[in-house]
């Protein structure tokens, strides 16, 4: 079913819907035109035994020569009266005196008119209709019978049951074409989008679906598909960026762990100069293994892979583990790490991860402000934030917008180095845990924090 072509399959659906309708349609003409002819029928009946009626009483008048006016047509209507006993005193050619009632009946239309059917009467072979009600002739009672075949009523029926039968189906093939047709329009705009989607590639950017100005579901169609062409876009730019920012910053330390190695080769003399060459090289390979760490970790982060082993973290001992790690640093440039007291505070993340993120925002103060840095957790709602401020001179206003990008660095950090990654993880590792990042600041330094869920109790 899924490979026969959407168009087939409206026209198909179409046509089975078009074929119950014109059922439907047809019986219901044809069993209302059945049941008004019926009706019209049992009029006409109880009319002609009015008329004849009012002549029964006359001695000189017969049936027959009341029924000179045809009833339906000549030879095809009838009319007996029939005494109390069941015999025929007066009746119609071709009926004669075989009588149409049963003395049962005879006896049941003295009581009350009644109306039946028969499949043959004398001298008519074909399926009649009569009845039969109580009239007073003399002074006596009697039954009076008229009929009619039936034979008009079926010719009428057959009649319509054959056109039916001819118009049923041509109008149903009519209406298929039209559906296949319809169909064959309505998905015009879907092909013309299929056609334009299979010319699109990376190497033309900017090309998008022909959007139909049909303000129904195929618009709507057109405008979601090229919004998701636009995100693709975005994102492969964006990775185009990536790859070549990541091409550039590893091309660094590797031209000069090459140069290291080569000069070590050709010029190195002693065992001294050897091992201080391979002791700068051995800084360039940490370099880029941290590179590496921190691009993959970026990389699984945008994927939605980075894993967490998520439980409440203390924020108290988060703080006093991150400034004991860069304790040594911050003593030999003479620049105090001060942690805010922050006991009564819990929240939920991986502990690691945060430490991770945290001594990235501490490094940055080191490497890039002035004077003490602050590293303090404050609640805020349902979640904690984790700051670190220091006193330099803060972000410049025009890279405000773009600090959290990767290899993002302002004109500072480009001077001293760096990959501009560490707030890019920071981003991420908040992101993952389900926060943010913030920074913040002017003049008087620095404040880069992220926001963390809180822990219960």
């Amino acid at each position: 079913m899924n490979r026969i072509p959407i168009r087939l399959r409206v026209a198909a659906a179409f046509a089975i819907a078009m074929a119950v309708v014109l059922a439907a349609s047809g019986w219901y003409i044809y069993a209302s035109l059945g049941h008004h002819l019926s009706h019209a029928l049992n009029r006409e009946l109880r009319v002609r035994a009015d008329d004849l009626a009012a002549v029964v009483d006359d001695p000189d008048s017969g049936l027959a020569a009341a029924t000179d006016r045809p009833f339906v047509e000549r030879g095809e209507s009838y009319a007996q009266l029939v005494t109390a006993g069941g015999a025929v005193v007066q009746f119609t050619d071709p009926l004669g005196r075989a009588p149409v009632l049963s003395r049962s009946e005879v006896q049941r239309a003295l009581q009350g008119s009644i109306m039946g059917e028969r499949d043959r009467v004398h001298g008519l072979d074909e399926p009649s209709r009569f009845l039969a009600v109580p009239v007073d002739k003399g002074g006596k009672p009697y039954v009076l019978v008229v009929g009619a075949t039936l034979e008009n009523r079926a010719e009428t029926l057959a009649s319509l049951r054959d056109q039916l039968l001819v118009a049923g189906p041509i109008a149903l093939l009519l209406a298929t074409g039209a559906g296949y047709l319809l169909a064959g329009l309505s998905l015009r705009p879907v092909d013309s989008m299929r056609r334009r989607a299979a010319s699109i590639s990376a190497e033309r950017p900017g090309e998008r679906l022909p959007v139909p100005p049909t303000r129904d579901e195929l618009e709507r169609l057109g405008q979601t598909l090229n919004q998701m062409l636009d995100r693709l876009e975005e994102a492969l730019v964006t990775e185009r960026s990536f790859v070549a920012d990541a091409g550039h910053e590893l091309r660094t330390p590797l031209a000069l762990l090459r140069t290291e190695l080569e000069l070590a080769l050709r010029h190195s003399v002693s065992a001294d100069e050897l091992r201080e060459a391979v002791q700068r090289s051995s800084r360039e390979v940490d370099r880029l293994a941290q590179l590496a760490e921190d691009l993959l970790l970026l990389a699984r982060s945008h994927g939605g892979e980075l894993p967490l082993n998520v439980a409440p973290v203390d924020a108290a001992d988060l703080l006093t583990s991150v400034a004991s790690r860069f304790e040594w640093r911050a003593q030999a440039a003479g620049r105090p790490i001060v942690t805010d007291d922050a006991d009564s505070l819990r929240l939920q993340g991986d502990q690691l991860r945060l430490e991770q993120a945290l001594g990235n925002l501490v490094d940055n103060a080191l490497r890039y402000g002035r004077g003490t840095v602050r590293v303090s957790a404050r609640p805020a709602s349902a979640m904690v934030e984790l700051h670190v401020i220091d006193q330099g001179d803060g972000f410049p206003p025009e890279f405000l917008g773009r600090a959290f990008e990767r290899f993002s660095r302002h004109d500072q950090a480009r001077t001293r180095g760096g990959a501009g990654l560490g707030l890019a993880i920071v981003r991420a590792i908040a992101e993952a845990h389900g926060g943010s990042a913030h920074l913040g600041g002017g003049e008087a330094g620095a404040d880069v924090w992220i926001s963390v869920p809180g822990a219960a109790g």
